[in-house]
């Protein structure tokens, strides 16, 4: 058997940063936005949606120079991440099919560490059906754009709903 691969400690620094990196460069509004919607006072908790394609504009923009390792390695990352908040209780909160699920977490990851851990402590945090598909498997898009296959992460899981055994009790 061979022996499951985790994210490092500096793999979860760097892919929040990346994050972190992309949002600042939105500027004031979507700033101000996205620290309501975290806080869960945004007016309109679906008013980032408009963000979330420029925001992932400029995600790729500060991972371009990403080395072929670097793409596997913060693959992996987006993968443990949504692994571990593949949960019932959180996905009674978002709602959403199997796919709706992965893309509802997709949402929480790409808001960033701050409500990612929110929601993962509180599942009450999320929002209802709010999604970022497109996070799901950035890092594994810009591996194949760049170098061509899919990103062999060696995790042994994989992102989709349903499948962490400990987020689904009997």
């Amino acid at each position: 058997m061979t022996e499951q691969k985790l994210p490092t400690a500096a793999d979860e620094a760097r892919f929040w940063a990346l994050v972190e990196s992309a949002w600042e460069a939105l500027g004031p509004e979507a700033a101000a936005l996205r620290r309501a919607t975290v806080a869960g006072e945004a007016a309109d908790p679906y008013a980032l949606d408009k963000w979330l394609n420029p925001f992932l504009a400029q995600l790729r923009v500060v991972s371009a120079q990403l080395s072929q390792q670097d793409l596997v390695d913060i693959d992996r990352v987006v993968e443990r991440k949504l692994y571990d908040i593949d949960r019932a209780d959180i996905q009674a909160v978002t709602d959403g099919s199997d796919d709706g699920f992965l893309y509802c977490r997709g949402y929480i990851v790409a808001l960033g560490r701050e409500f990612y851990e929110a929601v993962s402590a509180d599942p009450e945090r999320a929002i209802e059906d709010a999604e970022c598909e497109s996070i799901c498997y950035f890092f594994a898009h810009l591996h194949g754009e760049r170098f061509g296959g899919w990103p062999q992460t060696g995790s042994g899981i994989t992102r989709e709903s349903v499948s962490n055994p400990a987020g689904w009790p009997a």
